[in-house]
């Protein structure tokens, strides 16, 4: 009798499983989008079975090779299509209406909450408006002084540590506690003195809870909040302390500012871009949170909730990014002498010979050879590693219809080393970046920060930022061929299971 049951309930689920993909099965066959063998109530689940965050990268090229540059996976019930192919992407990227994420970003939703990352409609059209002014020429020009500042602590740092030129030296953490330290200053105004306090309060909890969202992606079972707490209860409880002390944190600053805003207002004083405010240090400048503090929607203030998601997304997006763009292009640099030498003569060229001048925004901006080394650096190691969109319905995107009730993903990595729209496509090589060369290169087939209406909003910040720490880090350092070579981690951003690791030997003088 039991087994009775059992046979028929199997057959139930494969019958449920059947017409719970039809449709989704007959767009995929029409539009001649291929997956390989994906068995009934299981898709490819169990090959997933040995899947590590070093190896996926090269699992998702091979099924591209093997299945062209678009293909779908079943993972049980749930659809996911890859794309790495530009012309398709040139439409859907361009796209005012296919902005909603896909389901690997619900796992930040306990952190940064529904903020601009993580909206879609009319909410993070107004949220974008509002944000946008943060990235101001003007703005941009003081954070400047803030990225010198906290890069020549970590100058400092490195000194301490590369005694030795033939000791390899992990840069990885070195600039994640910089990144940090800028993005606390420029975001919230406050300075948590990541490089020189490492390992207590706001710095430790933001190293917590991004390594166990990291390790989250891996883990099927950890995936969905409500079985992360049945399968993983400790780390989920872990993971919930410090996000509920970061939060707090960040609601308390958000307080005490808007506290000192209203005291400015009562006594009839406007706000100017630089004021005295109740953190450390004199003269603070402009942050994104004085910005949001100051705007309206539909003549309402933002509340303290909706300002605390957008300054932890700034918090989440502006030092990981950063971090993982600015290690891999100085390992690069590390392995390539030839355009360490070049960058050495550009920098002194346009900032000049003096190690310890601070540089300016627009001399930052005239480090032309530098920017194509970073974009160059950005094509083989993208820092945000694949994009995720969800489609609700059945959607034409350049002639291929994609099934409604489906997750689409963008694996740059594979779309940045597309033979077809690069030479040479896994060498590196910045001059393919050079003004005369670039106008070939495909656009929708080079967007390391996305592209369209969703694309990265903080990328100019991210391009200062990431030269002004290389510049500061070659005045200083030379870059030396040693350690291990890196191997490219799948996460929400790219990390390297090696770390980015090198020689330093200090430089007597700079010139």
């Amino acid at each position: 009798m039991w087994a009775t049951l059992l046979i028929g309930a199997f057959i139930l689920l494969l019958i449920w499983d059947y017409l719970n993909k039809k449709h989704r099965n007959e767009v995929l066959a029409r539009s001649k989008i291929t997956g390989g063998v994906n068995l009934p109530l299981v898709g490819r689940a169990l090959h997933m079975i040995g899947a590590t965050s070093e190896n996926s990268i090269d699992r998702i090229r091979q099924f591209s090779r093997e299945n062209g540059k678009i293909f779908y996976t079943w993972i049980l019930h749930e659809l996911a299509i890859f794309c790495a192919d530009p012309k398709i992407l040139d439409t859907l990227l361009s796209s005012p209406v296919n902005i909603t994420k896909n389901n690997v970003y619900d796992m930040l939703s306990l952190w940064l909450g529904d903020g601009l990352l993580m909206s879609t409609g009319k909410k993070w059209h107004t949220r974008r408006k509002i944000i946008t002014p943060s990235f101001h020429f003007k703005i941009l020009e003081e954070f400047v002084e803030i990225f010198d500042r906290q890069t020549n602590v970590m100058v400092e740092k490195l000194r301490e540590k590369a005694r030795d030129p033939n000791t390899p030296l992990d840069m990885f953490p070195f600039v994640c506690l910089t990144a940090l330290d800028i993005i606390a200053e420029t975001a919230m105004g406050v300075q948590v003195d990541a490089q020189l306090n490492p390992d207590i309060g706001y710095v430790n909890s933001v190293k917590i809870v991004t390594k166990i969202i990291s390790d989250r992606l891996r883990k099927p079972l950890w995936r969905t909040d409500s079985l992360f707490k049945v399968f993983a209860p400790s780390i989920y409880r872990r993971m919930m302390k410090h996000i509920n002390e970061m939060q707090s944190f960040t609601k308390n600053v958000i307080e005490k500012r808007r506290e000192a805003l209203e005291d400015i207002i009562s006594v009839d004083q406007p706000p100017s871009d630089e004021e005295e405010t109740f953190t450390k240090g004199s003269k603070q400048h402009m942050a994104l949170l004085d910005i949001l503090l100051r705007a309206t929607v539909e003549g309402r203030p933002l509340s303290n909730e909706d300002i605390r998601e957008e300054v932890e997304t700034f918090m989440f997006e502006g030092h990981d990014t950063t971090t993982s763009g600015t290690s891999f292009a100085l390992y690069l640099i590390s392995r390539h002498p030839e355009v360490q030498s070049k960058l050495l003569e550009e920098i002194a060229d346009v900032i000049g010979t003096d190690a310890n001048t601070a540089p300016t925004y627009r001399q930052l901006q005239d480090l032309r050879y530098m920017e194509c080394v970073i974009k160059e650096s950005m094509r083989l190691y993208p820092p945000v590693p694949i994009i995720g969109r969800y489609f609700a319905e059945d959607t034409d995107l350049n002639g291929v219809v994609i099934p409604g009730n489906c997750h689409f993903n963008i694996p740059l990595f594979v779309v940045l080393r597309d033979p077809d729209y690069f030479q040479d496509a896994n060498e590196f090589r910045p001059e393919r970046f050079f003004a005369e060369n670039a106008e070939d290169i495909y656009p929708f087939a080079y967007t390391p920060f996305s592209a369209g209406p969703r694309n990265c909003i903080g990328q100019k910040y991210a391009m200062l930022e990431m030269k002004s720490v290389i510049s500061k880090i070659l005045r200083h350092f030379e870059l030396l061929p040693i350690g291990p070579d890196v191997i490219p981690s799948l996460s929400l951003i790219l990390r390297s299971t090696t770390g980015t690791q090198m020689g330093l030997r200090a430089r007597n003088a700079f010139q």
